[in-house]
């Protein structure tokens, strides 16, 4: 496989969780989630080479991408892509999806052009020219649900990117609203509504109607990967120490608001939060936890606006509900996790970083390196590796089912 806009590579390692899959290469443009995919490989799966073949890169450099670049003054120098594919004599699956941040909803809104003018409503011509030129019998494409509605310039995405694929000779559902999947489904703690596009080379599938095929993978096959139970926050968080709150001055005058914990796995500290922040945190958890669930949305815009003295048009505060999944967990967490508040009101507190990943599904043994910031920021763009390892196993069982001559 090859993963395109791979981030810290939570598609990568639901699929190399599988066993069925081999990362031949990776592209990705930030140098965090680089490194740390890097790091993964290695560790983890044992790849000697994934300090070459993870590839620090701007994917809209396409020649050079494919080429190989030397002596760059941000990217230094790099074997291109088409080394590592002609080393494996092709690629099977591409899989990965364009930054999402332009398609969603919440982006559109917040941004006073609706992001028509965002150079990432069309990064996925770049995602569709990588296709092109390896002819992979299937790739995978996810986003967020916003895409379906989605049209800069007056564009319509949801038709563009169809007709795209279709001129390269690729099938994807006819009706992209059953294309979206929700993670719960698939071991993963969390409320989080996907895009999962497959997409079949025609000459690959010649026999069969590609349409005939992608109804059963999105009906039968990929449901047949549905997890036994729905995963909750209790689940996936509850078992870690629990960290101390200070309350007093002289710990707030050195910027330190709880306590470290003994902890065997890494990032489980918090953001540093204020007096005034961790009292709202404690009256929002103490609310949930009495049961009486009085903070509705214009009781929280009243309180911030007591605790802050400005009026928000926004709801900015929830509170994650241990018996449930937790809501979708977003980039915006490097800028604050108002919205992903511990739920235990003696903690009065936002979640720490390793409670995301575990909230996304991250095994325990994953590591994250770069500045606090930088992990909030890749946990929340990553595909849960759960999800992602049920959509492995989902392609796996379509190729052995409908091309069985070379992958049965």
């Amino acid at each position: 496989m090859l993963d395109l806009f791979a981030g810290c590579g939570g598609l990568t390692d639901g699929f190399m969780q599988t066993g069925n899959f081999w990362d031949v290469a990776a592209v990705e443009w930030k140098k965090p989630q680089v490194d740390t995919l890097r790091h993964r490989l290695f560790t983890k799966w044992g790849k000697v080479n994934a300090s070459e073949s993870v590839l620090w890169f701007d994917i809209q450099r396409e020649e050079e991408l494919f080429k190989g670049w030397e002596n760059d003054p941000t990217y230094g120098s790099a074997l291109g892509l088409d080394y590592f594919v002609n080393e494996v004599n092709g690629i099977d699956v591409v899989i990965g999806g364009p930054p999402c941040q332009a398609y969603s909803v919440a982006g559109r809104v917040r941004d006073e052009h609706g992001m028509e003018d965002d150079y990432r409503n069309f990064l996925f011509e770049h995602y569709l020219s990588i296709v092109d030129r390896y002819r992979p019998d299937l790739f995978i494409f996810e986003n967020v649900p916003g895409i379906l509605s989605a049209a800069p310039h007056g564009l319509k995405v949801s038709e563009v990117i169809p007709k795209a694929f279709a001129d390269k000779g690729y099938s994807i559902i006819k009706d992209l609203s059953n294309a979206i999947v929700n993670a719960a489904e698939y071991n993963v703690p969390q409320l989080r509504k996907r895009v999962i596009l497959v997409g079949l080379k025609n000459d690959a599938f010649a026999a069969n109607s590609a349409q005939k095929i992608l109804d059963d993978f999105y009906f039968s096959i990929l449901p047949s990967h549905k997890g036994h139970k729905i995963l909750t926050v209790m689940d996936a968080i509850g078992h870690l120490p629990k960290l101390e709150a200070y309350w007093d001055d002289e710990h707030h005058s050195k910027k330190v608001s709880h306590s470290t914990p003994v902890c065997e796995l890494s990032w489980h500290k918090p953001r540093y939060s204020n007096l005034r922040d961790m009292d709202t945190f404690r009256i929002l958890a103490e609310d949930l936890e009495s049961g009486k669930k009085e903070y509705n949305s214009k009781k929280i815009a009243q309180l911030y606006e007591e605790k802050i003295g400005s009026k928000s048009p926004i709801h900015r505060y929830h509170v994650l509900d241990p018996s449930l999944p937790s809501t979708t967990i977003i980039a915006h967490l490097h800028k604050d996790g108002n919205r992903f508040i511990h739920f235990d009101s003696k903690q009065a507190r936002t979640i720490t970083p390793r409670e995301a990943a575990l909230l996304q599904s991250f095994d325990k043994d994953f590591e994250f390196i770069g500045t606090r910031g930088n992990v909030y920021e890749m946990i929340g763009n990553a595909v849960p590796p759960q999800m992602a390892k049920a959509l492995a196993l989902s392609v796996v069982d379509l190729l052995k089912k409908y091309k069985p001559e070379k992958y049965a």
